[in-house]
């Protein structure tokens, strides 16, 4: 079983940065793939990006590739989305959610967290 939180959204401007966490809990998180989505008003939840659970593989959807990086600190039981030059059509709720295996498929997550909300204004 795997608790998660999110942090650090909010509202900033184009080619502004934020960092967001998602602090996990239980005793296996460190067997887990994580994996950030984001959802904006009306349209579907997308994959924006993934680790593996050892932390060495790192996949990125092509709307934020170049752009975002995200990192985990497994001693925390804590990983982040590092968002850079962020732009307009960033604006969404960020979730992060956690899966046996690293993928982009949004059905294979097995826990979410809550998410947070990030605003980018022009």
């Amino acid at each position: 079983q795997v608790q998660l939180v999110e942090s650090g959204g909010g509202l900033v401007q184009a080619g502004g940065s934020l960092r967001l966490s998602c602090a996990a809990s239980g005793r296996t998180f460190r067997d887990y793939a994580m994996g950030w989505f984001r959802q904006a008003p009306g349209k579907e939840r997308e994959f924006v990006a993934s680790i593996s659970w050892s932390g060495v593989f790192t996949y990125y959807g092509d709307s934020v590739k170049g752009r975002f990086t995200i990192s985990r600190d497994s001693a925390k039981n804590t990983f982040y989305l590092q968002m850079n030059s962020l732009k307009p059509e960033d604006t969404a709720v960020y979730y992060c959610a956690a899966s046996l295996a690293q993928t982009t498929r949004l059905y294979d997550y097995n826990y979410w967290g809550q998410g947070t909300q990030v605003t980018v204004s022009s």
